[in-house]
């Protein structure tokens, strides 16, 4: 098997769909059909369920897991002597969930090492536990820690989460609710995957209630504006208080202590991090949060 072969079997492992991983690789689907046929003739096994829709089996997730890690480790050491033999502090690949999170420490960084280069990738939780994994990113900060073996990291901050209302909104001259009069109401949220929309879920299921959502998109930063514009209400992270968006909305305690928000840094065990990854790291975790 070749490491061509390897990169197409995680697009499709990932998508979980022939015709986008082929329009994604910009290949023809018989012929990325044939390869993952390839591949799981010389495993000896199926790597997909083939029933109905195309899902990876238990097979292909433990392969997928060897192979992030194997390419992982390749991509690892081309970095490490691009590293050696070149000039400066190299790069950083930094993702995050939403991009308005790291503005300040990015800001520091940049008037700091101003030659130090920065790639950045917005991603779910889920989707920044892979690319740790598999070395396709050096460090992510998360809303909420990302579960699973070989990753590290440190707490950033812990903060409340808490319901934001437009201004007429009946509900807006409350200074705190229970969960439990939520329910009906209308809510503007992230997608499914998203740290808001799982701590929505979270506190709804709790009660064995399912929330409303009116609303929904991949931006958690523009929650807030969607709440101002009279769509519904939300659950927004204290943070935001501290930037314009304090006056667009109505800011309302939520009566439940796992109605918060735990930021950390990750990264992968034992990766080579360039010296611009460290430096990143040691500016993210020497940054005031609270401020």
């Amino acid at each position: 098997m070749d490491l061509h072969s390897l990169r197409q079997f995680l697009v499709v492992a990932r998508l979980e769909h022939l015709s986008r991983a082929a329009e994604e690789l910009r290949v023809a689907q018989p012929s990325l059909s044939r390869t993952i046929a390839r591949l799981e003739n010389e495993l000896g096994a199926p790597l997909f369920d083939r029933g109905g829709r195309l899902r990876l089996n238990e097979a292909g997730r433990l392969f997928r897991g060897h192979v992030e890690r194997s390419l992982g480790e390749l991509d690892a050491g081309r970095r490490a002597v691009t590293e050696a033999v070149g000039e400066g502090i190299g790069t950083v690949r930094l993702a995050s969930e939403t991009l308005f999170t790291i503005a300040g420490p990015l800001t520091a960084y940049k008037r700091a090492h101003p030659a130090g280069d920065v790639v950045l990738h917005q991603m779910t939780g889920e989707e920044m536990g892979r690319a740790l994994r598999a070395q396709d990113v050096d460090l992510c900060i998360a809303s909420q820690p990302i579960p699973g073996e070989g990753l590290e990291g440190v707490q950033l901050m812990d903060e409340p989460v808490w319901l934001c209302a437009p201004h007429d909104h009946p509900i807006a001259a409350r200074t705190s609710v229970a969960v439990e009069e939520l329910a009906g109401l209308s809510f503007v949220s992230s997608r499914v995957g998203h740290w808001q929309r799982r701590v929505l879920d979270r506190l709804f299921a709790s009660r064995d209630l399912m929330p409303r959502i009116v609303c929904e998109g991949d931006e958690p930063g523009a929650v807030a504006y969607m709440i101002a514009a009279g769509i519904g209400v939300g659950l927004i992270p204290d943070m935001a208080r501290r930037t314009d968006t304090r006056s667009l909305v109505a800011w309302i305690a939520v009566d439940d202590p796992a109605c918060r928000r735990v930021l950390t840094l990750q990264w992968a065990t034992g990766a080579h991090l360039s010296t611009a990854a460290r430096l990143m790291r040691d500016t993210i975790t020497g940054w005031d949060w609270g401020a």
